[in-house]
C-alpha cells in the first residue's frame, strides 16, 4: 500500500425527504443570498423547483437563479452565472441537478472569487478559494457531490477540460434517490457506465493497488450492475435506487484511490472530446470508448483483465471478461460503437487530435499520442 493523505470535507445526506433540509442548513450556516443553479426544465416538471424555491423562501433566504445547465456544461453559461454571483453578491451556490450542474456550480463558485477569467481556472490557474457550495442531487453517476472536481466545454475551441481545488468540495450534498424515478432508461444507461468507468479506470492502469481497494471496486462495479439492472425491473425501487446512488458517489469521492499508485483515466480523456466536438452524452461516449480501450490496453495488465472476468463475470479469459461488459451495455441500452452514437460519420483522427491536447495536460502524452488515441477509437467502430 502506498502512503497516503485521505481528505473529504463533504458532508452526505442520503434519504427520502432529505432536500426538506436544505433551508435549515443555510440558514444555520449563515447563508443570506443564493445562486440557485439547475438545468432546463426538469426540475420544474417534476415540482421540485417550488419546492426548493419554498424552502429557501421559509428560512429568509434570497434567492438569484441561474437555471439551463446543459448535460455538457459550457463555458459561456458559466461565465454568465459568475457575472451573476458577483453583481448580485450571493453568499453561496446552490446547485440542484445532476453532475453537470453540480460541476458548472464548482467553476461559478471558484470564478466569483477570482479577478481573472474563470476559464483561467482549467487552463491550469490554481485557487484555494470559492463561494460555499450546497447540492441537491437528482441524477446519480458522476461523483461530483463527493469531489472537487468540474468539467466544462469551451464550446469557442471545443476544449472539454477540467479543474479542481480543496475549496470546491461541496459543503454539503443532499440525496433523495426518489429524485431519480423519472429519470428516462437510457440516463440510467448512462450513469451505471460513467460510475463503472471512474473504478475501472483505476483498477486497470494503478501501478500498484492493495487487494482491499481491488475488492472495494469490484464491490462498487457488482452493486452498479445488479441494481442497475433491479431499477430497469421495477423503476420505483427505492432501496436499488439508493444503493447505486451510494455506488456512484463512492466511485469518485477518493475512497477507490486511497493507499493505490500511480493511475490515470484515458477513457475521460477521450471521451471529453467526444462530447465536446459532438455533444454526446458523457456516458453514451463512454460506453463507447470503455470497451474499446480494455480491448487495446488489456496486454499491458492480463493478470488484472483476467481477475476482472472472475470477479465480475465468473468468466476466465481478458477477451471474456471485455465481451460481457459490452454485452451488458449494449443490454442496459448503451451505446457501443461510435457509429450507434447518433452523430454520424466520426472522424477518429479528428477526435484524436483533440484529445491529445487533454493528454498533453494530463502528461499522458507518451503512452497517448494522436496515433494511439485514433487505434482505440478505431476499434470502436
Amino acid at each position: 500500500m502506498e502512503a497516503f493523505n485521505y481528505y473529504n470535507p463533504t458532508r452526505l445526506i442520503n434519504g427520502r425527504d432529505s432536500h426538506l433540509e436544505i433551508g435549515k442548513i443555510l440558514k444555520a450556516d449563515g447563508i443570506e443570498k443564493v445562486l440557485f443553479v439547475y438545468g432546463r426544465a426538469s426540475i420544474k416538471h417534476s415540482g421540485l423547483y417550488d419546492k426548493i424555491i419554498d424552502l429557501l423562501k421559509a428560512n429568509n433566504i434570497q434567492v438569484v437563479e441561474h437555471g439551463g445547465v446543459k448535460s455538457n456544461p459550457v463555458l459561456s453559461h458559466t461565465r454568465l452565472g459568475v457575472e451573476k454571483a458577483k453583481t448580485n453578491a450571493v453568499s453561496a451556490i446552490l446547485a440542484v441537478g445532476g453532475g453537470s450542474v453540480v460541476d458548472e456550480s464548482k467553476a461559478i463558485a471558484a470564478g466569483a472569487l477570482l479577478d481573472e477569467d474563470v476559464w483561467t481556472l482549467f487552463k491550469g490557474t490554481k485557487t484555494a478559494k470559492a463561494l460555499p457550495l450546497y447540492a441537491v442531487l437528482t441524477l446519480s453517476a458522476t461523483g461530483s457531490e463527493m469531489n472537487s472536481g468540474g468539467v466544462v466545454t469551451n464550446e469557442e475551441t471545443q476544449e472539454k477540460f477540467s479543474f479542481s481545488s480543496p475549496a470546491t468540495f461541496p459543503k454539503v450534498s443532499i440525496v433523495n434517490p426518489e429524485f431519480t424515478y423519472e429519470l428516462p432508461m437510457n440516463y440510467l444507461a448512462y450513469s451505471a457506465v460513467d460510475a463503472i468507468t471512474h473504478t475501472l479506470e483505476v483498477y486497470f492502469t494503478a501501478k500498484t493497488m492493495p487487494l482491499m481497494k481491488r475488492r472495494f471496486i469490484e464491490n462498487i462495479v457488482l452493486t452498479i450492475i445488479e441494481t442497475t439492472e433491479g431499477i430497469i425491473a421495477d423503476s420505483k425501487d427505492y432501496d436499488s435506487r439508493a444503493e447505486f446512488a451510494l455506488a456512484a458517489t463512492w466511485a469518485l469521492n477518493g475512497l477507490t484511490t486511497v493507499g493505490v499508485g500511480k493511475y490515470s483515466f484515458p477513457n475521460h480523456m477521450i471521451e471529453h472530446s467526444l462530447s465536446a466536438i459532438f455533444d454526446v452524452p458523457h456516458g453514451a461516449g463512454l460506453a463507447v470508448v470503455l470497451p474499446a480501450w480494455m480491448k487495446w490496453y488489456q496486454n499491458n495488465n492480463t493478470e488484472v483483465f483476467e481477475r476482472f472476468a472472475r470477479q465480475i463475470f465468473g468468466l476466465e479469459t481478458a477477451d471474456e471478461g471485455i465481451a460481457a461488459l459490452e454485452n451488458w451495455f449494449n443490454k442496459i441500452g448503451a451505446p457501443v460503437t461510435l457509429g450507434t452514437l447518433g452523430v454520424g460519420d466520426i472522424d477518429t483522427k479528428q477526435v484524436a487530435e483533440n484529445a491529445f491536447l487533454t493528454s498533453k495536460k494530463w502528461g499522458l502524452a507518451e503512452v497517448y499520442s494522436i496515433a494511439e488515441i485514433k487505434n482505440i477509437l478505431d476499434l470502436a467502430k
